[in-house]
């Protein structure tokens, strides 16, 4: 008997086109795929995002140091225009600590230049002030990008130092306005935000190989226990098909291991019925063999003629039907074992078919006995989803059962028909024969079963072979007696087989 691995060993190569290497897959690479290959995807993305995060968390600062120079020079022009004076004579030139320039300005309400970088371009809607208050935006002067804050305000009027730059479409009764103006580049905004990066993102380059060792270690224990259930499956002894403990697996495959037990019962099942068959043959052979043997030492020591023919007819006879009960040995095991491939190979089959080539099979069995076979059936196809060969033998064990049952000037009946409300074709097999009591029907279909007080050495396979390929075809068998033969020494019987309609092919 194959173990386990074995099974499983010939099911891939069963399943794997000749020439071709079956693919081996491991739960651990592919779990493991599925952990890293997203983290690895997702690093880079982090990355961005950082960036994205790290410039303006960098410019909220500087941001607020732009705010603060705008409310600072916006107070001194305000409290003390003469302190302001000597900016204003000359473009405002400040450098922070980061080496970024700071450049300053005030123009008036018509946009007329009081003082500083006359290079800082007006906001925009210049020519409606905005509301009180600072505010900023990105420009880009002489070929650098510059970050501006700005305010509008109320100031006593101050001197010209240059000409107007934009022409003014307020109000002449206006008050009077000034616009104050900060730049400074985004030089240092940039470096501060590659530093945050760099001390974010520097440390994940330890912490990310130290995170997949870690995914590699955890995955590697997780597994420990599935190693431990194959290496108890692999431990266990050729013949032990006993149920794979539940509570020693893990909750997630106990699905698996639920299937495996059902697998592991079934298998069981079918090798107790092997070995059952087996003995059952051995036993039903050893007789017909220890008779040819007697019969042959008999016919040996035989010196008369006439009781020699005698003897090598009875063993002729014997021959015949030791060979008929191997040849139905040979037809159920076949059976039983082409159920599989036969299953898979169902096409659309004309029922009239199989069943007229069995019937004119034994037609001359029948002419022999003196019986009368009829053979009924419509003009049309009857298409069912079966195997030619295997209806073909099923109909041949019907009927030769009702002619070997069947006394002499009796008459056997082959039916076919369609049943269009239930979708099925119907087959059934009447005979005037001896019949089978209520209380022995389900018996008879048991392996070398055989009703006793008929007179007919049978081997009790017929009804055997016909259950197993009924099974295979999904159909339904039944007994009964033969409404024909009411009120006669014989009930007869009627064997009625249902099996479903199928499409015609193609």
């Amino acid at each position: 008997m194959a173990s386990l691995p074995q099974l499983d060993e010939v099911a891939r190569t069963e399943s794997t086109p000749p020439g071709r290497r079956p693919r081996q897959r491991s739960l651990f690479g592919e779990i493991l795929d599925w952990m890293l290959v997203p983290l690895l995807l997702v690093w880079p993305l982090s990355i961005g995002i950082t960036y994205l995060v790290a410039q303006a968390i960098a410019t909220q600062p500087f941001d607020q140091g732009l705010e603060r120079r705008v409310a600072v020079l916006a107070e001194l022009v305000q409290r003390s225009p003469q302190a302001v004076r000597p900016l204003l004579r000359q473009p405002g030139t400040d450098t922070l600590a980061g080496g970024d320039p700071v450049l300053m300005q005030v123009r008036g309400a018509h946009g007329q230049l009081l003082g500083g970088d006359a290079n800082l371009p007006l906001p925009p809607d210049a020519a409606a002030p905005w509301p009180d208050g600072v505010h900023l935006r990105d420009a880009e002067v002489s070929g650098q990008e510059l970050r501006i804050a700005w305010r509008w305000l109320a100031a006593p009027v101050l001197p010209v130092t240059a000409a107007p730059t934009v022409a003014s479409t307020h109000a002449a009764d206006r008050p009077a306005l000034l616009l104050v103006q900060v730049a400074e580049g985004l030089k240092s905004r940039t470096l501060l935000a590659r530093d945050i990066v760099r001390g974010v993102i520097l440390p994940q380059f330890v912490i990310v190989p130290i995170s997949i060792l870690l995914v590699w270690f955890g995955l590697g224990q997780g597994i420990i226990p599935l190693n431990e259930l194959q290496a108890r499956i692999r431990r266990r002894r050729p013949d032990d098909l006993s149920p794979i403990d539940q509570r020693e697996a893990p909750e997630e495959i106990a699905p698996l291991v639920d299937s495996i037990n059902g697998l592991l019962g079934r298998l069981e099942q079918s090798i107790l019925t092997q070995k059952r068959f087996i003995a059952d043959a051995a036993h039903q052979l050893k007789t017909p063999l220890a008779g040819l043997r007697m019969q042959a030492e008999l016919a040996a020591r035989q010196t008369d003629p006439q009781e020699l023919r005698a003897s090598l007819r009875q063993i002729s006879l014997s021959v015949v039907r030791t060979t008929r009960l191997v040849n139905q040995l040979l037809l159920l095991a076949r059976a039983e074992n082409q159920g599989v491939a036969a299953h898979g190979a169902l096409s659309s089959v004309d029922l009239r078919r199989p069943v007229r080539d069995a019937v004119q099979e034994l037609a001359p069995m029948a002419l022999g006995k003196g019986l009368d076979l009829e053979f009924d059936a419509p003009d049309t196809p009857l298409w069912v989803r079966g195997h030619a060969l295997l209806l073909h033998e099923l109909t041949k064990n019907l009927v030769d059962n009702a002619i070997a049952y069947t006394p002499r000037g009796g008459s056997v009946t082959v039916r076919l028909k369609a049943d269009a409300t239930n979708w099925r074709m119907l087959l059934s097999v009447e005979d005037s024969g001896l019949g089978i009591a209520p209380a022995e029907r389900e018996l008879v279909f048991r392996p070398f079963y055989r009703v006793l007080g008929t007179g007919h050495d049978g081997s009790g396979l017929g009804l055997s072979i016909v259950q197993e390929i009924a099974r295979q075809h999904s159909a339904i068998i039944e007994l009964a007696d033969n409404p024909v033969c009411t009120g006669r020494d014989t009930p007869g019987l009627v064997v009625r087989l249902h099996l479903a309609a199928a499409e015609p092919p193609g």
